[in-house]
Protein backbone atom coordinates (compact mmCIF):
# COMPACT_ATOMS: atom_id res chain seq x y z
CA UNK A 1 0.00 0.00 0.00
CA UNK A 2 3.11 2.15 0.02
CA UNK A 3 3.73 2.58 -3.71
CA UNK A 4 1.99 5.30 -5.95
CA UNK A 5 -0.15 4.63 -8.82
CA UNK A 6 0.91 5.42 -12.06
CA UNK A 7 -0.40 8.71 -13.40
CA UNK A 8 -3.35 7.91 -15.08
CA UNK A 9 -3.71 4.34 -14.58
CA UNK A 10 -4.36 3.55 -10.78
CA UNK A 11 -4.16 0.00 -11.67
CA UNK A 12 -0.35 -0.12 -12.09
CA UNK A 13 2.17 1.23 -9.28
CA UNK A 14 5.94 2.56 -9.97
CA UNK A 15 8.03 0.47 -9.51
CA UNK A 16 10.99 -2.03 -10.66
CA UNK A 17 13.21 -4.70 -9.38
CA UNK A 18 16.51 -5.20 -10.39
CA UNK A 19 17.15 -9.11 -11.25
CA UNK A 20 20.61 -10.18 -12.01
CA UNK A 21 21.09 -13.80 -13.09
CA UNK A 22 17.31 -14.80 -12.61
CA UNK A 23 17.77 -13.63 -8.99
CA UNK A 24 15.61 -10.39 -7.72
CA UNK A 25 18.36 -8.47 -5.77
CA UNK A 26 16.45 -4.82 -5.17
CA UNK A 27 12.58 -3.98 -5.10
CA UNK A 28 12.26 -0.07 -5.67
CA UNK A 29 9.23 1.92 -5.81
CA UNK A 30 7.88 5.65 -5.99
CA UNK A 31 6.44 6.29 -2.01
CA UNK A 32 2.86 7.31 -1.71
CA UNK A 33 2.47 10.49 -0.17
CA UNK A 34 -1.74 11.65 -0.73
CA UNK A 35 -2.74 10.82 2.77
CA UNK A 36 -6.04 10.28 2.42
CA UNK A 37 -5.14 7.63 -1.15
CA UNK A 38 -2.67 6.49 1.66
CA UNK A 39 -5.91 6.32 4.57
CA UNK A 40 -8.27 4.20 1.91
CA UNK A 41 -5.57 1.80 1.22
CA UNK A 42 -5.08 0.54 4.96
CA UNK A 43 -8.33 0.54 5.85
CA UNK A 44 -8.96 -1.83 2.50
CA UNK A 45 -5.90 -3.48 4.01
CA UNK A 46 -7.69 -3.82 7.16
CA UNK A 47 -10.86 -5.03 5.69
CA UNK A 48 -8.89 -7.95 3.69
CA UNK A 49 -6.22 -9.12 6.47
CA UNK A 50 -8.23 -8.24 9.82
CA UNK A 51 -6.24 -8.11 12.94
CA UNK A 52 -2.80 -9.08 10.63
CA UNK A 53 -2.55 -5.22 9.32
CA UNK A 54 -2.38 -2.58 11.55
CA UNK A 55 -3.41 0.82 10.89
CA UNK A 56 -0.60 3.28 11.59
CA UNK A 57 -2.24 6.68 12.76
CA UNK A 58 1.04 8.32 12.80
CA UNK A 59 1.90 7.55 9.72
CA UNK A 60 -1.31 9.05 8.16
CA UNK A 61 -0.99 12.44 10.41
CA UNK A 62 3.01 13.10 9.40
CA UNK A 63 1.52 12.38 5.70
CA UNK A 64 -1.67 15.45 6.19
CA UNK A 65 1.60 17.88 6.83
CA UNK A 66 2.93 16.78 3.90
CA UNK A 67 5.46 14.70 2.05
CA UNK A 68 7.36 15.70 -0.80
CA UNK A 69 7.86 13.03 -3.65
CA UNK A 70 10.26 10.30 -2.66
CA UNK A 71 11.35 6.28 -3.91
CA UNK A 72 13.13 3.78 -2.34
CA UNK A 73 14.67 0.82 -2.83
CA UNK A 74 15.49 -2.40 -0.66
CA UNK A 75 18.26 -5.24 -1.02
CA UNK A 76 18.38 -7.95 1.64
CA UNK A 77 22.01 -9.17 2.08
CA UNK A 78 20.91 -12.44 1.96
CA UNK A 79 20.22 -11.74 -1.82
CA UNK A 80 23.53 -10.28 -2.07
CA UNK A 81 25.05 -13.10 -0.57
CA UNK A 82 23.27 -15.28 -2.96
CA UNK A 83 24.15 -13.53 -5.98
CA UNK A 84 27.77 -13.22 -4.48
CA UNK A 85 27.90 -17.16 -4.03
CA UNK A 86 26.28 -17.82 -7.28
CA UNK A 87 23.46 -19.68 -4.85
CA UNK A 88 19.62 -19.92 -6.23
CA UNK A 89 17.94 -21.07 -3.39
CA UNK A 90 17.90 -18.01 -0.56
CA UNK A 91 17.74 -21.01 2.17
CA UNK A 92 20.88 -22.26 1.03
CA UNK A 93 22.43 -18.23 2.50
CA UNK A 94 19.81 -17.54 5.09
CA UNK A 95 20.96 -16.46 8.90
CA UNK A 96 18.90 -17.91 10.69
CA UNK A 97 18.85 -22.02 10.94
CA UNK A 98 15.62 -22.51 12.02
CA UNK A 99 14.58 -21.76 8.38
CA UNK A 100 17.02 -24.44 7.19
CA UNK A 101 15.77 -27.90 6.31
CA UNK A 102 16.98 -30.59 8.76
CA UNK A 103 19.26 -33.27 7.19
Amino acid sequence: PLASSKEGNPKLTERFQLIIGGLELVNAFSELNDSIEQDRRMKEQIEKHGEDVRYDTDFIEALEYGMPPAAGWGMGIDRLVALLTDTHNLRDVILFPTMRPKQ
